[in-house]
């Protein structure tokens, strides 16, 4: 089964500000009804919803929070019917500062465990809120973000990129597992972004080398990311589950 993007109701995680707001921005632009997830952004995800007219909503939970992901499900408008699509994007918080990073001498555990509560158990409670749903109606999409430096580790993002490498395992394992209820897992990874909250701490040299050495010659844009997303969730996508795409102008090749 398929469902165009204007009959999907979509829930996007962190999507009060940066790739959230793009994503939860490109499917409102494509019909969809959009359930904008944040957890401290109450008044950028409020005016982003009111931008995007009746067919969007901001509600708040730390995804987390089991309870409050569940919760957060059944406060979605009846209107907009079952949650068929889900887009988990949301990041504890984190700067993209290579320079300001923890190094292997003095990372901590609970900086590690920071970064997998909110991308591996995150996408966990999200999954177990959403997915019973879409099993009964043996239609649903999952998609996770990842990055790129899990392939090209470029800067050692140590706590961060090992969360989104776990995350992959945990979409892959999960695409097994749900395919014969009709729903599709996968993952999105960019690079770095221009610009973003997270990126914002990234001085420009580092975007010109990027752009320099990528083949399109450009640094990727939330926007551009946010458009492969809309693959996954699309009819043209229906065959595809378990898979990682690179979203980066070609700078790694995965």
């Amino acid at each position: 089964m398929s469902k165009a993007l204007n009959a999907q109701t979509v829930l996007v995680t962190g999507a009060g500000r940066g790739l959230g707001a793009a994503i939860a921005t490109a499917f409102a632009r494509e019909g969809a009804r959009v359930v904008i997830n944040y957890r401290k952004s109450k008044d950028a995800a409020e005016a982003l919803a009111a931008s995007l007219g009746d067919q969007a909503i901001a509600l708040q939970a730390d995804v987390e929070d089991a309870v409050a992901v569940q919760q957060m499900v059944k406060d979605a408008p009846q209107a907009f019917g079952s949650i068929t699509t889900v887009v988990h994007n949301a990041l504890a918080d984190y700067s993209f500062n290579g320079d300001a990073r923890a190094t292997i001498e003095n990372l901590s555990s609970a900086e590690i465990v920071d970064q997998h509560r909110t991308a591996v158990l995150g996408a966990l409670n999200i999954i177990q809120a959403t997915s019973p749903a879409m099993a009964e109606a043996q239609f649903g999409r999952i998609i996770n973000i990842g990055t790129n430096l899990v392939q090209n580790p470029v800067v050692p993002y140590h706590d961060y990129t090992s969360a989104k490498a776990a995350l992959l395992a945990l979409t892959r394992t999960t695409a097994a597992e749900l395919g014969p209820n009709g729903i599709t897992v996968n993952m999105v990874s960019g690079g770095l972004l221009r610009t973003t909250d997270a990126s914002a701490a990234t001085p420009p040299e580092v975007f010109d080398y990027i752009a320099g050495v990528t083949p399109l010659r450009s640094v990727t844009t939330p926007e551009e990311a946010a458009d492969a997303v809309l693959f996954f969730a699309s009819p043209w996508a229906r065959a595809v589950t378990g898979q990682n795409l690179i979203v980066d102008g070609g700078l790694v090749f995965g």
